[in-house]
Formats: structure tokens, C-alpha cells, sequence
């Protein structure tokens, strides 16, 4: 990958090419869709694709973006799993529920009825940033929901931006008028909420493909409603409190962080997840922030393959199949 030559500037949104300089095949997968039936956001109509074969993988984005996020990574991964990256309630092409609740362990729920719907029950998965919090919930609910978890830069305990958006969020009228905002200007909302360490992989097809949802009523609202309930300092306190009181989480986690600044989740807060977990296998990659399966897509997938393959002997498993790597991860605790 040729890196920008300053990390993390931004380009102005109207330089933005019509297609990435980083090619990828995700669009070429077919949609689709789902309608399933959800007891806290009732009758949905559901997108996700998938690819690849053997043991199922569910892949869980973050804010803002869709399943789009993972379209450098779910071809190396689907060498090895059958991938499934799915549209978040509200988000992407996922039918939104009217006047919903988003908070991570509703979330978790709602992931749980997606495996059933899809009978991957007890699969692996991921989730970048926010999609990371929602596995964790659920995994101390029910400890079978997910044979290993890996979560990619996501948050722990909150910080004062969290507590200053949750007072604001709440005043009359701010998520509403906040909705009404980003619809104004969707795709540049998105394109500058988005930051990767090489800006120039950035297009115009991913500013559509993360700001269409917002230009809907529905999907602006959805989109307010995540931000405010994802990120509650409430729910992340409480959140990690759970965790800290854990002599050991319930199945295998991996906690991938970059180890650039990122203006969304610092990459210090990989100092206090090994603290809060001391027995997650921590892995830091340099040259690569907040999403990290953007910024360095080949070592990540590496990495998570490694992760899930592990005490895996069995010699037609597909995970014995061989790894094509692009550098190594920065390993520290």
C-alpha cells in the first residue's frame, strides 16, 4: 500500500475520486436480505452478504459506516470461513425501526436473532469500534453466543467527550435538529467522520456508500439514536466494570488496536482494555488507527485468522490453509 505522505490529512471532499485506488470486490457480492422478525424491533428487513466457505464468521460494523467497512478483508477471510457481514438495524440498507433504543447489550440481542434467522449460532466474530461492544455484552449474557470474539479498536470506559455528547444528546430538540443537520450533506458528513491513516484510499463510492443511509429521515435518525445509546457513559462504566470483576472472559478475545492517535478512540485505550482483561491476547499494528482492516487489511486479516484457528488440530481444517502475509503485527501488552 503506497501511504500518504502526510498520515491522516484530509482531503477536500470534492477532490474525492469516483472509485478507490485500492481496488476490492465487495460490491461484486450479491445483497442480501432478510426478513426476520426481532422481539425488541419487530418485523425487519435485513441486508448482509457473504462469501467464502467453512465455520461461519459474523463480522460487526461500527458508527456511522455499514458492512462496507470490511471490503478489504472479507476476501482473505473468506479463504478460510464463511463470512457474514450484516447492515446493523438503522444502518446501511437495514430496514430502521422507528423510535428505537441502540445500546449495546439491545444490540447484542439483536445480534443473537440475526444468528438464529441465519442458523450460525455460537459462530465467531468481529466488531470494529462500537460493533466490538455489542459482542462483549453478549458474550457475558450468554456465554455460547460466540465460540471467539475479536474486537478492532473499540472503546472502554467513557471519556469526557462521551459524557459532554450524552448531556447534549439529551437537551430538547438536539437530536432532532442534529438529524436534520446531517441529512443536509450526507456524503461530506461522512467522508470527513471518516479517518484512515492513507486518506487517499478514500472515494466517492464509500461517501455513498456510508452517507446514502443518512440522507433518509429514517436512516439520520437511526444514525443519532446509535450515537447517543452506543456510546453512553452510563453503559460503557458499566460495561466495564463487568469485565474488570471477570477473573477470565468467557471464550477466547482478541483486542486489535492501532498504535496511531485517532481523533475517535485514542490508542491508549489498548492500555486500559489489557488492564480491564489482562488475559485477551493484545495486539497492536503501527501504520494504522481506528479502523484498523482499512489501514493495514492484510496484516488484520492475518491476524484474526491466526486468532480463530488456534488449538484448531484438525488437519482438513480449513484454517490450515496457508497465510500470504504483508508485514507483521506490533505485538505488546
Amino acid at each position: 500500500m503506497a501511504t500518504h505522505d502526510r498520515p491522516f490529512h484530509q482531503g477536500p471532499f470534492d477532490d474525492l475520486p469516483a472509485h478507490p485506488n485500492r481496488p476490492h470486490a465487495f460490491l461484486d457480492l450479491p445483497a442480501k436480505e432478510l426478513s426476520m422478525r426481532s422481539t425488541r424491533y419487530g418485523r425487519q428487513r435485513i441486508r448482509y452478504r457473504d462469501t467464502g466457505t467453512g465455520p461461519p464468521l459474523l463480522l460487526v460494523h461500527g458508527l456511522m459506516t455499514t458492512s462496507y467497512s470490511w471490503r478489504y478483508v472479507m476476501a482473505r477471510l473468506g479463504e478460510h470461513f464463511r463470512v457474514v457481514a450484516v447492515d446493523l438495524p438503522g444502518c446501511g440498507n437495514s430496514e430502521a425501526p422507528p423510535d428505537a433504543t441502540f445500546r449495546g447489550a439491545e444490540i447484542g440481542e439483536w445480534l443473537a436473532e440475526f444468528q438464529r434467522a441465519l442458523g450460525i449460532e455460537g459462530c465467531a466474530a468481529v466488531g470494529n469500534s462500537m460493533g466490538g461492544l455489542p459482542l462483549l455484552h453478549r458474550v457475558l449474557e450468554d456465554p455460547t453466543a460466540f465460540e471467539k470474539v475479536a474486537i478492532l479498536h473499540s472503546p472502554l470506559l467513557p471519556e469526557f467527550k462521551h459524557r459532554a455528547l450524552a448531556v447534549v444528546l439529551a437537551l430538547p430538540g438536539v437530536r432532532s435538529g442534529l438529524a436534520a443537520y446531517v441529512r443536509r450533506q450526507p456524503y461530506r458528513w461522512a467522508h470527513h467522520r471518516t479517518h484512515y491513516f492513507d486518506e487517499t484510499v478514500k472515494s466517492l463510492e464509500e461517501a455513498g456508500e456510508y452517507g446514502s443511509p443518512l440522507a433518509t429521515s429514517a436512516g439520520s435518525r437511526a444514525f443519532v439514536s446509535h450515537l447517543r445509546d452506543g456510546l453512553h457513559p452510563r453503559d460503557l462504566t458499566a460495561l466495564a466494570r463487568r469485565l474488570a470483576a471477570l477473573d477470565e472472559f468467557p471464550v477466547p478475545l482478541l483486542a486489535v488496536y492501532g498504535t496511531e492517535p485517532d481523533p475517535i478512540v485514542p490508542p491508549q485505550v489498548a492500555v486500559t482494555f489489557a488492564r480491564h482483561l489482562p488475559t485477551a491476547r493484545m495486539v497492536r499494528i503501527d501504520r494504522a488507527s481506528h479502523f484498523v482492516h482499512v489501514d493495514r487489511p492484510d496484516t488484520v486479516a492475518d491476524t484474526i485468522i491466526e486468532f480463530l484457528c488456534a488449538e484448531q488440530g484438525s488437519a482438513d481444517n480449513p484454517c490450515h490453509r496457508p497465510l500470504q502475509r504483508d508485514g507483521s503485527p506490533d505485538n505488546r501488552t
